[in-house]
């Protein structure tokens, strides 16, 4: 075949709609270099919202090199952890929500897939709703007779407008599946990080270098939760998708490859943001009580016009590319808990969740940080528990050879419950939701009980340091069942003929 024909065959196979679902991908079907990760989770993350964080993480009441410093380890290492579950991808070719099945059983994953669908989704809540409101907000500037409200903001029908365009593309693009996702990302990786550097260069000498040291410094208990709160807006939001991605590579693709342009692509457009974000914060304290209600038109006033057209655009397309990649894994996770459904119709469903979800964060949430910081603790003690359970049972399954039978019904390979997993998630979820605190007063009620009210009104609350307690409280139970007391429910394959082997 000549190179013309292999690249009408490319193009083509990259606009049809993906057939593989939650099952093992075929290893003829198998392709790619780990290098290509960096793009998926570099276009993910190279955002202005990056910047946001920076400003999230410093009004915990850090200062500005304590900011950078607990926000840099916290990317790193829940980068890491999703870079170490990105291995089981390419090892069962499995998305990681049908993995998890090993160690829940086929029944009792339900549980954490279905968790892990809702955190994907708030996430893709939020994103969605930035970049409609940037679009908007594009427009009411641009047009303000037309498209604002009289007071500086847009007007409410052009929220809409633009979030019926930003669903309806990312939906679309999504159902086309991983090879497209793969081909796009590469490009709008590279558009929004040479945009991105060029918003630096305006941005940067706002900075008020004589200023930076004015505010104190945090106390212990506060840098960690810096560090959690850094660890719960990058990586473990990942925990449920990390090997989505990368389970059409190879078997053999080596682990250290995986795990390492997964976390670079995570960590570094992150680091060098949330610099940045410090940095202007630290030079200008209003702009965090800007940036806690509008994240995103906080950092575009800055801009002079004729940049903050091209650029306004541009953080569109980057918020619509996280959305897309997020509800590709969604629609994997809504089949994983069990839908009989195709990834078009999961897709569907996607976009009236989000739907729904948006009308609370546009109208009803009185303060955007508020909910995005209680949403994040949150999710974060289920994904975080269930990540590390995921991590422990690792061992288990490399041991067993990664056998993609471990995920089938009772009897074919794998269990229908297996409780030590189970029982382990519901002590880490509860003891960690106990020990976290909620700021919006709808998400308040179920958070903070194993708290004295000075404890949650206090650094321990506010550093949320259950998040914590729950990974490592979860993990340690379930090693604890699984190789200390060896309470551990074997493969079940009494309903396989014993003379057919694998």
């Amino acid at each position: 075949m000549s190179n013309e024909a292999q690249a009408r065959d490319t193009a083509g196979s990259a606009l049809t709609v993906e057939t593989n679902g939650v099952n093992p991908v075929p290893d003829s079907e198998r392709r790619g270099s780990p290098r290509g990760l960096f793009a998926v989770w570099f276009a993910w993350n190279i955002s202005i919202l990056g910047i946001s964080y920076g400003i999230f993480v410093f009004t915990l009441g850090l200062d500005v090199w304590q900011t950078i410093l607990a926000g840099t380890i916290g990317y790193i290492i829940s980068a890491s952890l999703v870079g170490v579950l990105a291995v089981g991808g390419p090892r069962t070719g499995l998305p990681t929500l049908v993995q998890t099945r090993f160690a829940f059983g086929l029944r009792g994953n339900v549980v954490p897939a279905f968790f892990a669908y809702l955190s994907n989704m708030g996430w893709k809540v939020t994103i969605i709703t930035l970049a409609s409101t940037t679009g908007a907000n594009l427009f009411s500037t641009l047009w303000p007779s037309v498209f604002g409200n009289g007071s500086g903001k847009p007007a409410t029908f052009i929220v809409v407008i633009w979030f019926v365009v930003v669903l309806a593309v990312t939906m679309a693009v999504a159902v086309l599946g991983h090879e497209f996702i793969m081909k796009i990302e590469v490009w709008i990786s590279w558009v929004t990080g040479i945009m991105t550097i060029a918003f630096l260069g305006f941005v940067l000498p706002e900075v008020k270098w004589d200023q930076l040291g004015q505010t104190p410094a945090g106390g212990p208990l506060v840098f960690i939760g810096g560090v959690i709160m850094a660890m719960t807006m990058v990586g473990i939001g990942f925990l449920n998708y990390g090997g989505d991605f990368a389970r059409y590579l190879p078997k053999k693709t080596p682990a250290k490859s995986v795990i390492g342009w997964t976390t670079l692509g995570l960590s570094l457009p992150v680091v060098a943001l949330l610099i940045v974000g410090a940095l202007l914060v630290g030079s200008d304290p209003k702009l965090g009580a800007a940036a806690a209600s509008d994240p995103i038109g906080a950092l575009t006033a800055l801009l002079p016009m004729w940049f903050f057209i091209p650029f306004s655009i541009v953080i569109v397309i980057s918020l619509i590319s996280a959305a897309i990649t997020g509800v590709y894994s969604s629609g994997l996770a809504l089949m994983a808990v069990g839908f009989p459904l195709r990834r078009s119709m999961t897709t569907a469903i996607n976009a009236l969740i989000i739907a729904a979800g948006a009308f609370y964060l546009l109208f009803i949430s009185d303060s955007f940080l508020a909910t995005f910081q209680s949403f994040l603790s949150l999710i974060a003690v289920m994904m975080g528990t269930m990540g590390g359970i995921q991590l422990v049972d690792f061992i288990r399954q490399g041991r067993l050879n990664w056998d993609t039978r471990l995920a089938l019904p009772a009897g074919y390979g794998g269990r229908t419950v297996r409780w030590t997993a189970l029982a382990s998630l519901a002590l880490g979820t509860i003891v960690g939701l106990g020990t976290v605190t909620s700021a919006d007063p709808n998400f308040a009620h179920v958070t903070g009980f194993l708290l004295t009210p000075e404890a949650r009104a206090g650094v321990i609350g506010s550093s949320n340091i259950g998040v914590i307690i729950a990974l490592v409280l979860g993990a340690a139970s379930y090693a604890l069942l699984t190789f200390g007391f060896k309470i551990d429910p074997k493969p079940d394959f009494s309903k396989i003929d014993p003379s057919i082997t694998k």
